[in-house]
């Protein structure tokens, strides 16, 4: 498997855990790196990238994954594989779940590289969220405030899908 660098934002832990998680269903190919610490250069060494953000208040990217942005704007990120993870709340934030995993979608949209890990609505409810196109999620979204027992499946399935897209 190429390298695989997985970069996430987190400020309650929930972000973290789940790209543990993600590292430990890939093996040792995978490198784990807060956004907080991390630069372009980060980005650029690596074959394959999976980014995770969690939301907040009305959408928002997590703060750390907000100041990163302009790391992935400088990224020559041509020719790489990125797959994308969010955790957000689809109850109480039902019309913006996991938006900043949709954010994070639309800055990668004119960097010449190929997202894959789209992942089906089905089992979520919610009323609108910015990280769904063509009825999928642009990636995996996890909601550890109200489907923490669906968690560890969804991640699971999830890294058992991209593994055929990160080699």
């Amino acid at each position: 498997m190429k390298s695989i660098g997985i970069f996430y934002g987190s400020s309650s832990g929930n972000t973290e855990t789940v790209a543990k998680q993600i590292q430990k269903g890939l093996g040792a190919d995978a490198q784990v790196f807060e956004v907080s610490k991390a630069k372009k250069e980060d980005l650029e060494k690596f074959d394959n990238l999976i980014l995770g953000t969690s939301t907040w208040g009305f959408g928002d990217l997590q703060d750390d994954f907000e100041g990163f942005m302009s790391q992935i704007e400088a990224a020559n990120l041509s020719g790489k594989t990125v797959a994308l993870f969010g955790c957000g709340d689809q109850e109480s934030y039902s019309d913006t779940f996991v938006n900043g995993m949709g954010q994070v979608w639309q800055a990668l949209q004119n960097k010449g590289c190929k997202i894959v890990g789209q992942t089906s609505t089905d089992g979520y409810s919610f009323s609108a969220s910015d990280a769904v196109v063509d009825d999928k999620f642009v990636g995996l979204a996890i909601d550890e405030n109200n489907q923490s027992d669906m968690t560890d499946e969804r991640i699971a399935a999830w890294v058992e899908t991209l593994k055929s897209s990160l080699s």
